[in-house]
């Protein structure tokens, strides 16, 4: 979170992302030292409650949300101690999120900033799924200061959208809204990359973002539970998570026109989030409710180089986690999961060949709901002497396979049907056409899909004889009363 400035030097930002910041309390140690969480409330509930339209909302793992810690600071270290928006260590800060979001299968875009005083960029990932023109909207500064890594400030809220961001691509629920993830550039500069955002909003896109919810600082170790614009529709959801934990949450008065929510409000935007509290100093009040020390800040490591991952309050950091995730679930989880299913198609459908011959096509699936899937393939219907086999014998849902029919010299001649079924969590089947020719012409004969008839040669056909115009190949389809041009009645 950026500096305080005076009342007539507030930023005019025209977004914001709002400070969530799930806090839990802790007891205060040295600047630096690792907190001492205090206990948490006996009328804790499980995350999401059963009240949430899609379900519950899943419990996110706070050793995962550390873990991500762990590598921002890493990368801090290994860039001069800092991860300054234009900096190698952003950078390499914007690429690890990106990757992460990426392989989970998120549409992820880069936004640069080129109003920002450090020129970087903006990180911006979609989820597939939920209606574009209601969505609902996370964002973090992923800047720190030049002093150090800024694991607090604001590694926190960074870490905490990207493994709720990961959890939700794992679940994959039915969505009502469509959810977009943001992290933000230049916030310590003045919100400029939240700004910039905004500024290039069209009407139609700001009026689609339903909702914009902030994370900014949201494991202080001397924790606070904050949030945005506490009375508002937009804040009711992380208010009924925090209500759930006896919390008694305060209105987010210090981090007010400080972090990025301010940008989306300038915007008209609907704002609220969580935040555990930068330099301002807990009250006795505060202490007595939520534990802690009074008479000291929030976060005594303040944009200072001690905002390591020892600066943190993982009690805080997990409630705002699971906070974050029951706010993804009431706003914009609904209906059932889709379940998985897949498509199946054999291309050519039809094949002509002669005994002791074999033909190929290609076996395509994929994937129409829900998540991929190991689909097997068997054929079945091939008549006496003719194998049909796949390469490979089983796909992922979304990629193909070679199907190679192959004849014995006794095959019988004759078109057959071959049955080609795809077996997953479901069962699909799709129809091949195979056509087995003598390739002798019988004189006289039977017309015969498959029979190589020569210039002259004469067949019968229900009853009536023809005599073949131009030498070829019989197939389904060309029988002799439909194509003139191979056949004339005699």
């Amino acid at each position: 979170m950026q500096r305080r400035v005076s009342p007539g030097r507030l930023l005019t930002t025209a977004t914001t992302l709002t400070v969530l910041a799930g806090l839990v309390v802790a007891t205060a140690g040295p600047a630096g030292a690792a907190p001492t969480p205090s206990p948490a409330p006996p009328s804790a509930l499980t995350v999401g409650g059963g009240d949430t339209p899609g379900g519950p909302a899943p419990d996110i793992d706070v050793a995962k949300v550390q873990a991500h810690l762990t590598q921002l600071n890493t990368i801090a270290d290994q860039n001069g101690g800092n991860r300054r928006a234009g900096s190698a260590g952003h950078s390499q800060s914007v690429a690890y999120l990106k990757a992460k979001l990426q392989a989970a299968g998120y549409t992820v875009s880069e936004q640069t900033c080129t109003s920002c005083t450090y020129q970087s960029a903006n990180l911006i990932a979609d989820w597939p799924g939920g209606p574009s023109d209601q969505v609902t909207m996370f964002g973090a500064h992923l800047d720190s200061v030049a002093a150090g890594p800024g694991i607090n400030d604001n590694g926190s809220g960074s870490a905490v959208l990207l493994e709720n961001a990961l959890v939700l691509a794992q679940q994959n629920p039915g969505l009502t809204r469509h959810v977009r993830f943001a992290w933000w550039t230049g916030e310590e500069q003045g919100l400029q990359g939240s700004q910039s955002y905004v500024g290039q909003l069209s009407s139609t896109q700001r009026s689609a973002i339903k909702a914009y919810y902030n994370f900014d600082m949201v494991g202080s170790p001397n924790a606070g539970y904050f949030i945005d614009n506490l009375t508002s529709a937009a804040s009711a959801p992380m208010k009924a998570y925090w209500d759930s934990l006896n919390l008694q949450p305060e209105e987010n008065v210090e981090g007010q026109g400080r972090s990025d929510d301010y940008s989306f409000q300038q915007a008209g935007i609907p704002t609220s989030g969580y935040a555990a509290g930068a330099d301002a100093v807990k009250t006795s009040a505060q202490a007595t409710k939520w534990g802690g020390t009074a008479g000291r800040s929030y976060d005594s490591c303040y944009h200072q180089s001690c905002d390591t991952t020892g600066n943190i309050d993982p009690t805080a950091l997990n409630r705002s986690a699971d906070g974050v995730a029951y706010t993804i679930w009431k706003t914009s989880v609904g209906g059932t999961t889709p379940a998985d299913d897949f498509s199946l198609s054999v291309n050519p459908a039809t094949a002509t060949v002669k005994p002791g011959g074999s033909a190929t096509a290609t076996v395509a699936t994929a994937t129409t709901s829900g998540s991929a899937q190991t689909v097997k393939l068997t054929a079945t219907g091939a008549p006496a002497g003719v194998t049909v086999s796949f390469s490979p014998a089983s796909v992922q849902s979304g990629g193909s396979a070679t199907m190679t029919v192959a004849t014995a010299a006794s095959t019988a001649v004759g078109t057959y049907s071959i049955t080609v079924t795809g077996t997953g969590s479901v069962t699909h089947t799709t129809s091949f056409s195979l056509v087995v020719g003598n390739g002798n012409p019988d004189p006289g004969g039977t017309w015969t899909p498959g029979t190589t008839y020569r210039t002259g040669d004469p067949v019968t056909y229900d009853g009536v004889t023809y005599r073949c115009l131009q030498g070829h190949t019989a197939q389904v389809g060309w029988e002799p009363p439909i194509v003139p041009a191979l056949w004339q009645p005699v």
